[in-house]
């Protein structure tokens, strides 16, 4: 829903309203209960909500089903182990 400024011609307070678009224009001030006007403003930046875009989010089908199978063909890599030298048993001395 977008957010509407108003400004309140007897009193001259401004203010935000959440609104929906098929709503019919109107507000009462707050301050004095009479009717403001709906202002005319430049509009809101643009907002991205959620976990963000990648690269792989717009690419055409073909190019999407290659990056997959490049990803599958690709082996997983193992951990590195721990050092040979402290896993093995040291001999006793005789």
């Amino acid at each position: 829903m977008p957010t509407y400024e108003y400004k309140c011609p007897k009193c001259g307070t401004r203010f935000e309203r959440l609104q929906k678009i098929s709503a019919p224009p109107g507000a009462k001030c707050p301050k004095c209960g009479s009717k403001a006007e709906r202002l005319i403003s430049g509009g809101n930046a643009l907002v991205f909500k959620g976990s963000g875009f990648y690269e792989t989010d717009y690419k055409r089908p073909a190019e999407k089903a290659r990056h997959k199978k490049e990803s599958a063909d690709k082996p997983a890599e193992k951990p590195a182990s721990p050092s040979t030298d402290a896993s093995k048993p040291k001999p006793k001395a005789d």
